[in-house]
């Protein structure tokens, strides 16, 4: 099994019809998600929205392609760096 690795999804909406779809995509994704946040910017007609994620990099990928296909929304993913093992720190 591969391991798992923490991220945040950078989610940008700019066509409120597709926020269903996102929403759908989310709680499909939902045993992953540690939490979200959600900025409505009403002045340049854009919902700005990151998401913490714990799971494998595959996943995450796989997560944010498909809220990346969306119309009208973009999504970049940014990893943390990988955990120090015990075996290196010796």
């Amino acid at each position: 099994m591969e391991e798992s690795r923490v991220a945040v999804i950078a989610i940008l909406v700019r066509e409120p019809d597709s926020v269903e779809r996102l929403n759908g995509l989310l709680h499909e994704f939902g045993q992953y998600i540690i939490g979200r946040m959600g900025v409505p910017y009403p002045k340049r007609g854009v919902n700005i929205i990151s998401v913490a994620v714990d799971a494998p990099q595959e996943v995450t990928s796989a997560l944010s392609g498909k809220i990346g296909r969306l119309e009208g929304v973009s999504a970049k993913t940014v990893y943390a760096p990988a955990e120090k093992s015990a075996d290196r720190e010796n």
